[in-house]
């Protein structure tokens, strides 16, 4: 069924509040910088909430900026959020024709780099959203070579190869991907040529969501 990823970037004033609950689908919110109370749960810098549910949430006293990774139905409507003090964009949104095959999951994770690190060739199994955080990356995929700055986002359908590149400093982003639930607790990365599998690996990973997705919502 098709379906699209998408990423908006909310900001709220320390007195904004939504006007209405966002509607119910798979979701992870993380918080760029500020705090905010997401679903009950009180989130501060780099970390994050899973939810499928309706989504309601308020800043913290020094209001909020967070990223909101959405998993929406085809003919959703704009999810922009909307309230008093609230501002609110669409930074990235990917209509997904084809979603891997049997029951799925939503990973979020952030994936991070030393100055000048890389990730060899590889492919991964499930379509995602990246959004870089600190640093800076080139990503070389589809003949194209593009690079992106902290608040750039890209997408990555996962079978296309995919060669990263991070600047010479500290590099970060913030990934978002559907993929089969088979692989739980485990990589989706497959590296193209056979000698970068033995190769050391620079890129580091945290996990903060690793969640089933109900089938309807997919």
């Amino acid at each position: 069924m098709p379906a699209i990823l998408r990423l908006f970037e909310d900001t709220l004033s320390a007195d904004g509040a939504l006007e209405a609950p966002l509607p119910a689908m798979p979701r992870m919110v993380f918080v760029v910088h500020g705090g905010a109370t997401v679903a009950g749960r009180a989130l501060g810098d780099d970390e994050a909430w899973f939810g499928e549910g309706a989504l309601s949430f308020a800043p913290g006293t020094a209001g909020v900026t967070c990223w909101r990774f959405e998993l929406a139905p085809a003919s959703a409507a704009d999810g922009s959020a909307r309230g008093r003090g609230v501002a609110s964009r669409e930074k990235l949104a990917i209509r997904l024709d084809r979603l891997p095959g049997g029951d799925l999951l939503m990973r979020g994770d952030s994936v991070a780099f030393p100055p000048g690190g890389c990730a060899y060739l590889h492919t991964h199994q499930g379509p995602g959203i990246r959004c870089l955080i600190e640093g800076g990356i080139r990503i070389d995929t589809h003949g194209r070579s593009t690079s992106y700055g902290p608040g750039g986002a890209w997408f990555e359908s996962g079978p296309e190869p995919v060669f990263a590149q991070a600047a010479g400093r500290a590099t970060r982003f913030i990934r978002v991907m559907v993929l089969p639930r088979a692989l739980i607790g485990k990589s989706s990365i497959a590296y193209v040529n056979d000698d970068d599998k033995a190769r050391p690996k620079s890129q580091q990973y945290k996990v903060y969501v690793d969640a089933p997705i109900a089938p309807e919502t997919a």
